[in-house]
């Protein structure tokens, strides 16, 4: 029985092997990177509404005892930033990254409109809104503002 070395002809890969396998590589991270980021950037949306539901629940409660939605902003104000006292101003709540942050974008006595703002890696992904009456918005094409279709009136 004959024991060939692996020396030799035959042994290793070429360079064209390798640039192979690298090319194959990129394909793959080119395909696989774009979709990573995008369930990254949903799983913190969905995060964001968890958020601004856990404020409007808060809000909810001081209303209970106050009777009216006016004056929950930070410094006694209707709009702006939550008291400290009621909620957090960023999200997500824990955790050193900060990728949202949430406003009382308007109050009256009885009604309320709550808004989280993107910011940091979720620039461009567009606000999400909920209002005293469950209505949930989200500006999905960045413009600012939302346009009353079906596509920007839910988080779906």
């Amino acid at each position: 029985m004959e024991i060939k070395s692996l020396r030799g002809a035959n042994a290793g890969f070429t360079l064209v092997e390798l640039m192979i396998v690298v090319a194959i590589i990129g394909i793959l991270s080119a395909v696989a990177y774009p979709s990573y980021v995008k369930n990254i950037e949903g799983s913190r949306a969905n995060d964001a509404q968890g958020g601004l539901v856990s404020f409007a629940n808060a809000l909810e409660k001081r209303y209970a005892r106050q009777n009216t939605f006016l004056g929950n902003a930070a410094g006694g104000a209707d709009t702006g930033a939550p008291d400290a006292n009621l909620f957090p101003s960023e999200l997500p709540i824990d955790g050193d990254r900060k990728y949202y942050d949430l406003t009382i974008a308007a109050a009256g006595v009885n009604t309320f409109t709550l808004r989280a703002t993107p910011k940091n890696a979720q620039v461009g992904t567009g606000f999400l809104e909920l209002d005293s009456t469950g209505a949930r918005r989200w500006d999905r094409d960045d413009s600012g503002g939302v346009d009353g279709t079906a596509y920007e009136n839910s988080w779906d």
